[in-house]
């Protein structure tokens, strides 16, 4: 072998030496830190009640007393977000959704014209306050099976706010409830 074989050997082996240099060294700045138990953390579950053992946690105030400070035109501006779906004027069109005029006490799945779903028909009884709560915090898990797209309200004051504009959406409106 001559001595330009050599240099171009030895170019070769110095660039791999340098190039695996530079790897370790970067994997030892940048490496992942791998978590102790694989996957994604979820956030926690709500914590249970001291006396409730497994019962999920009370919600900070009772409907009632949220109802009673209840403002009709944060609710009204709040039910912009049902509008792409529901009505809310005394004889309006039904659109994705029936039209919501006077729905705090009539029957569930009742409005003239509407084709409910299985699951709204099979569920029964009356649109109250705490129904109506329950259902605009969760559609999916008040009435499983229904086919309402909306993912639910998750702040309380904002479900008041919107149930006193529901309420003030009826002829003769349904009383608060008291504590």
């Amino acid at each position: 072998m001559n001595i330009e074989t050599n240099k171009i050997l030895g170019a070769v082996f110095g660039t791999l030496l340098f190039v695996v240099g530079v790897k370790v060294v970067a994997e030892g700045l940048f490496s992942p830190h791998a978590p102790a138990v694989p996957g994604y953390d979820l956030p926690a579950a709500e914590e249970a009640s001291a006396g409730g053992g497994g019962a999920p946690a009370a919600p900070a105030e009772p409907l009632p007393v949220l109802l009673a400070s209840a403002d009709v035109a944060k609710g009204q501006a709040s039910a912009k977000k049902c509008a792409s779906c529901h009505t809310f004027e005394k004889g309006g069109a039904n659109k994705v959704g029936p039209n919501l005029y006077g729905i705090v006490g009539r029957p569930v799945a009742s409005h003239e014209g509407f084709n409910y779903s299985n699951a709204m028909k099979a569920h029964g009884g009356d649109w109250t306050y705490e129904a109506l709560n329950d259902f605009i915090h969760n559609p999916k898990k008040a009435t499983p099976g229904t086919i309402m797209a909306f993912a639910g309200i998750s702040s309380d004051k904002e479900r008041a706010d919107l149930l006193a504009y529901l309420q003030s959406l009826a002829d003769s409106p349904v009383p608060f409830p008291t504590q």
